[in-house]
């Protein structure tokens, strides 16, 4: 096994500095940001002052940010009827999102104590696709499990939790995941995807060599070893 290697600070920094990171791709990335988060005014104020031409259309921004909306206040069917005016197809070609949806407006009937509508809706709606699916059939008995109790504070955690704001926001992003790829856009935020990377890369290295971490908040910090002249810098040669 080779000896693990120490990189002191000062020669990551400079290697560091040595990447090259053009102020378009910086530019690039803020755009992406911008766009997949639905900022929509940002966006074209960002677009014109660093001349930077958006991947999509911004009025489908506004569109997906209405959608995003209407399901974060429980309005399922505004968000069904506006997906269909933006592409009827994502639903059409996506059963996994259109049954999350239908589940999503089944624990709305719970929420607001419909109990009859619930039933009804769940019989004729997710049953006959709970059928053809254990996965939704599955995700179908946690959603009736509500029923079973008089509130969500003496419902376990799993169940519960099906009426939370957390809840609409998973339905919501997953609704403004399957836009995003029908306009061929990224589905994930890039900062994040290089966030992720920087962490595996890290984790990979780590295996290796003692060297300064990135903490996100504080910036480079030193390695957790006392540091010291590296006695072998093979990691660091070209």
């Amino acid at each position: 096994m080779p000896p693990r290697t120490t990189i002191r600070k000062e020669e990551w920094e400079r290697r560091l500095r040595e990447v090259q990171v053009t102020k378009d791709d910086l530019n690039r990335l803020i755009m992406d940001y911008l766009v997949i988060e639905g900022y929509k005014s940002a966006a074209e104020e960002f677009s014109d002052e660093a001349n930077v031409p958006p991947p999509v259309d911004f009025e489908s921004i506004e569109s997906r940010m209405v959608i995003r909306e209407a399901l974060q206040r429980g309005d399922i069917e505004e968000a069904i009827s506006r997906m269909n005016d933006l592409n009827p197809e994502i639903l059409d070609t996506n059963p996994a999102l259109y049954f999350h949806l239908q589940q999503q407006k089944l624990i709305e009937h719970i929420r607001h104590g419909r109990i009859t509508e619930a039933l009804k809706f769940a019989q004729d709606e997710l049953a006959p696709r709970g059928e053809e699916s254990p996965e939704f059939l599955a995700e179908l008995e946690r959603t009736m499990a509500l029923l079973a109790f008089d509130s969500s504070s003496s419902a376990p955690p799993t169940i519960s939790e099906l009426l939370s704001p957390a809840q609409r926001m998973k339905t919501a992003g997953e609704v403004n995941a399957a836009i995003l790829e029908s306009l061929s856009q990224g589905k994930e935020v890039k900062l994040v995807q290089l966030l992720k990377l920087l962490c595996w890369s890290e984790g990979m290295l780590a295996e290796r060599a003692d060297f300064p971490k990135i903490d996100l908040q504080e910036g480079l910090v030193a390695t957790g070893r006392k540091e010291a002249t590296a006695t072998d810098d093979s990691i660091m040669r070209d």
